[in-house]
């Protein structure tokens, strides 16, 4: 593993794919793996437009919840944890 063990690398991607595919929305996936404007914009988009950019914002999580879950370990790792890739 390219970052920290690879258990650690493992349940980042576990967490952030399920929260991005569940709660895609308020970007908690988002803060999971470190990225807290790119959180703090998916957040608040969903707040200030009372929901309805959360629509947006939720199928945004949902598709990078799926690519997180797609990657192996060691490509989540090098783009996502590495190369802080913050946008799908």
């Amino acid at each position: 593993m390219t970052n920290g063990s690879g258990g650690d690398v493992s349940s980042k991607k576990l967490a952030a794919g399920i929260c991005g595919i569940l709660l895609g929305g308020l970007g908690i996936h988002k803060f999971i793996l470190g990225y807290t404007q790119e959180g703090l914009i998916m957040l608040l988009v969903s707040l200030l437009t009372c929901g309805f950019g959360g629509v947006v914002m939720g199928i945004i999580g949902l598709i990078e919840g799926i690519i997180y879950l797609t990657k192996s370990d060691d490509e989540f790792a090098q783009i996502y944890m590495n190369n802080k890739k913050g946008w799908l």
